[in-house]
């Protein structure tokens, strides 16, 4: 059964929110990669990306509000709406903190913790278009669960390290917040697949 259907206005916004993610995740994984040097441009870029995707997300309200018959419930779509929004709030929220407390050298946890980011992107672009074509969706909500449950790990561990061995209390402090809002930015792209497992029950 056809959950959104194929011309529906909303999935396209939709689709463009995940496109922003997808774009920002990308940088935040590049600028990680390449260093400092590369970050403070990624900020700048992901912060573009950040207000362009607001304005789809005033959009999507506009539209809400002025549309009498919805494919899904109009609450469903303002919680999707929502919870991509606080993926690409968590995505921009990281890159200034890593730019602004100067983490360097990068810890290769953080470089993997983004790499899950992007992994995260790619399972939400693959089940909002899955919403539009009749694909598995769920699959790709089980693989973010499986990728939050990766970054846990990854991000627990980096801060016992961090305990352990950092005698610097300031770097252990803006090491352990770093991580943190990692840690939030996937636990940010699981709430989305909560909210499409919902949309999808209700809709069966």
């Amino acid at each position: 059964m056809r959950l959104l259907p194929r011309a529906e206005k909303f999935y396209h916004l939709f689709l463009k929110q995940v496109e922003f993610i997808s774009e920002a995740s990308r940088l935040l994984l590049d600028g990680l990669r390449a260093g400092n040097g590369r970050l403070s441009v990624v900020v700048t870029e992901i912060n573009v990306l950040e207000h362009q995707a607001d304005e789809v997300i005033h959009e999507i309200f506009t539209r809400l509000n002025q549309t009498f018959i919805t494919p899904i419930d109009p609450e469903d779509i303002h919680n999707v709406s929502s919870a991509l929004d606080n993926v690409m709030d968590g995505i921009e929220d990281t890159a200034h903190r890593l730019v602004s407390y100067r983490i360097d050298p990068i810890p290769p946890n953080m470089v993997r913790l983004a790499e899950i980011v992007a992994s995260c992107a790619k399972a939400l672009k693959n089940a909002f278009e899955a919403l539009e074509n009749d694909g598995p969706i769920m699959e790709h909500c089980i693989e973010i669960n499986r990728l939050e449950n990766e970054a846990d790990l990854i991000g627990r561990s980096a801060v016992v390290d961090l305990f352990n061995k950092e005698k610097d209390p300031i770097t252990l402090i803006k090491l352990k917040e770093v991580y943190e809002f990692f840690e939030t930015t996937v636990d940010n792209c699981e709430d989305v697949a909560d909210v499409l497992q919902n949309v999808v029950v209700k809709n069966s």
